[in-house]
C-alpha cells in the first residue's frame, strides 16, 4: 500500500532548529506576559507589607528555579516533543500524563493564550480607543443569568492575535522562531527599561521612606480577604495565597520540554536553557517589585486603578504619557507571549495524538514539518475561550470566563508540578540505570525543597480559596472519566495508536 505524504514527513521528523539562544527566548517569552505588570497590587492587599510582598517573589523564585532544576534531569532524560505529559506517562502510568494534557488543551494553555490575547486588545485600547470590551459587534446574548456570549471589538482583536500567530506557526518553526526572538528581545528590554526608570528616574523619597522604615511590619487583619496576616500563621497563610498570582505570572517556563523535539542537542540544552531563562526573569520580576516600591508608596500599589500597577508608576514618571507607554510595553510582551504559547502548546497535543489520546491528525506533521493540524485546533478552542462572558447582576458588569476557569486550575497545575517532580525520584528508583546527561544538583534536597513548598502552597490555596481550588480538580476528574472512555475497547497490552486503528478500521495510520 502506497503510504501517506505524511509518512515521509514524519520519517525526517521535527526540524531541529533551535539553538540554546532559541529555547532560552522560549523560555523566557512564555514566561513574561501581563502579570509581572498587574499581580502585585492584589499581591500588597493580601500581605499588608512592602519587605514581606518582595519575600513572596522570592518565594516564587525559589520554587521556580527549584522547579527549573528538577524538570532538567527529566528533559536530559526524555528529549521528545511532549514535557510534562512525557514525563508523568513514563514515571507513573498514560493516565497521568492524559489527566495533564487534558487539562492544558481544555484550560491551561488555551485559557492562557485567550487571556493574554484579550490582554493585548484591552492596552491596544489605550493606544486607539475603537478597540473596546464594550463596543459590540454583537451583544451579550444571554445564556443564564451568570452567563452569555458577546463579540467586542476587542475580542475580536484577540482572535486576530491567536488567528495571526497561528497560521505564522503554521508556516514552520524559523516562522514562529522569528517572531519569538523579536518580541521576546523586544519585551525584555521593556522590562528593563521600566525598572531603569523606577529605581533611577522615578526615585521617590516619600515612598522609600514609607516602604523601607519598617519594611517588615505586619499588616492589620483584614476579614475581607479571607486571610490573617496579622501574626505568623497569618503571614504564611497570606503568602501562600499570594503565590496564586506571582506563580502565575512566573508559569509556563516548562513549556520548553514541550518542544524538545526541535532543540538542538536537548540533552544539554534544555536543562541550560529553562535555568538561564528563569534566572533572568526571577531576577527581573524582583527588581520590577524594587522599582515600584522605590515610586509608589505601599497604599499606592494597593489601590492602583485596575491594579495596573507600572501603569501607575510610569504616570507618576511620566505625567500624562505613562499610560501610553505602558501599554506599548504590555502589547509587545503579550504579542510575544502568545507566540510562544502557541508555538509549545500543539506540540503536547502531538505527542498524545502519538499514543491515541487526542485527535488523530494532530499526531501528523504538515509539510513545515509542524503539528499544523494540532496548531489548528489549539487555535479555534483558544479563540472560542474568548467569546464566553460572566455577568455579575449586581455590580451589572461582564466578566471573561477563562478567567474563571484559570483561577480554578491552578490548584490542578500545581498538583501536576508536584507530581512532575516527584517523577525525579520515582524514576531514579525504577529506572536506575537510565540515560542521564544532567543530573539535578543537590538532589535529594533541591527536588524535595519544591515539593515541600508546593504542597504547603496548595494546602493553604485549598484551606483559603476553596471556591477556586476545588472546582480544578472536578476538571480533572472529569478528564478521567474521558481517559476511561478512551480506553474503553482497547485490546490489553497493544500500543495505544494500534488499538485505535484496529476500533476504527482504518489502514495505514499514524507513521511510527
Amino acid at each position: 500500500m502506497t503510504q501517506p505524504a505524511a509518512t515521509s514527513i514524519e520519517e525526517r521528523g521535527f526540524v531541529r532548529g533551535l539553538n540554546l539562544f532559541d529555547a532560552t527566548m522560549v523560555v523566557i517569552g512564555v514566561m513574561i506576559g501581563s502579570g509581572i505588570f498587574i499581580v502585585s497590587a492584589d499581591m500588597a492587599r493580601l500581605i499588608g507589607s512592602p519587605g514581606w510582598m518582595l519575600m513572596a517573589w522570592v518565594l516564587t523564585g525559589v520554587l521556580t528555579i527549584t522547579a527549573a532544576l528538577s524538570y532538567g534531569e527529566l528533559a536530559s532524560m526524555m528529549p521528545q516533543a511532549g514535557g510534562m505529559y512525557v514525563y508523568l506517562r513514563e514515571a507513573f502510568s498514560p493516565m497521568w500524563g492524559f489527566l495533564y494534557g487534558w487539562t492544558l488543551f481544555t484550560v491551561i494553555q488555551t485559557g492562557t493564550i485567550a487571556a493574554v490575547a484579550v490582554a493585548f486588545a484591552r492596552f491596544l485600547s489605550i493606544v486607539f480607543p475603537p478597540v473596546a470590551e464594550d463596543r459590540y459587534l454583537v451583544a451579550p446574548v444571554h445564556l443564564s443569568a451568570g452567563y452569555a456570549v458577546s463579540l467586542s471589538t476587542a475580542q475580536l482583536v484577540a482572535i486576530g492575535v491567536i488567528a495571526l500567530l497561528t497560521w505564522t506557526n503554521s508556516r514552520g518553526l524559523e516562522y514562529g522562531k522569528i517572531v519569538q526572538n523579536l518580541f521576546t528581545s523586544a519585551k525584555t528590554v521593556a522590562l528593563a527599561a521600566l525598572i531603569v526608570a523606577g529605581l533611577v528616574l522615578g526615585w521617590n523619597a516619600g515612598a522609600v521612606k514609607a516602604n523601607f522604615t519598617h519594611p517588615f511590619a505586619l499588616g492589620a487583619y483584614d476579614p475581607s480577604l479571607g486571610v490573617a496576616a496579622a501574626g505568623f500563621f497569618g503571614l504564611i497563610v497570606a503568602l501562600s495565597v499570594a503565590q496564586s498570582g506571582s506563580l502565575f505570572s512566573a508559569d509556563s517556563w516548562h513549556d520548553v520540554t514541550i518542544v524538545a523535539g526541535e532543540v538542538q542537542n536537548p540533552r544539554r540544552n534544555l536543562p541550560r536553557a529553562m535555568v538561564l531563562g528563569v534566572t533572568a526573569v526571577i531576577g527581573l520580576y524582583l527588581l520590577a517589585n524594587v522599582a515600584y516600591l522605590m515610586v509608589l508608596p505601599l497604599e499606592a500599589i494597593q489601590h492602583a486603578p485596575a491594579d495596573r500597577v507600572a501603569t501607575a508608576m510610569l504616570q507618576q514618571i511620566f505625567p500624562g504619557y505613562g499610560p501610553v507607554l505602558m501599554a506599548a510595553a504590555i502589547m509587545i510582551s503579550t504579542f510575544g507571549c502568545v507566540n510562544s504559547l502557541v508555538l509549545a502548546g500543539a506540540r503536547a497535543y502531538y505527542a498524545m495524538a502519538r499514543d491515541g489520546l487526542f485527535f488523530a491528525r494532530a499526531g501528523v506533521l504538515n509539510r513545515a514539518r509542524v503539528p499544523g493540524w494540532s496548531l489548528a485546533v489549539q487555535g479555534v478552542w483558544a479563540a472560542a475561550l474568548v467569546l464566553p462572558r460572566t455577568y455579575d447582576p449586581a455590580a451589572r458588569a461582564y466578566g471573561n470566563l477563562y478567567s474563571n476557569l484559570l483561577d480554578y486550575v491552578i490548584s490542578a497545575a500545581l498538583l501536576f508540578y508536584i507530581l512532575t517532580i516527584a517523577g525525579v525520584f520515582r524514576l531514579r528508583r525504577t529506572r536506575p540505570d537510565a540515560e542521564r546527561p544532567y543530573r539535578v544538583p543537590g538532589y535529594p534536597f533541591v527536588p524535595a525543597l519544591y515539593i515541600l513548598g508546593a504542597a504547603t502552597v496548595l494546602c493553604m490555596l485549598f484551606a483559603y480559596r476553596p471556591a477556586t481550588t476545588w472546582p480544578g480538580l472536578a476538571i480533572v476528574v472529569i478528564g478521567a472519566g474521558v481517559y476511561g472512555a478512551l480506553q474503553w475497547g482497547r485490546p490489553p497490552g497493544l500500543p495505544p495508536h494500534e488499538a485505535r486503528l484496529r476500533r476504527v478500521g482504518r489502514p495505514g495510520g499514524l507513521p511510527h
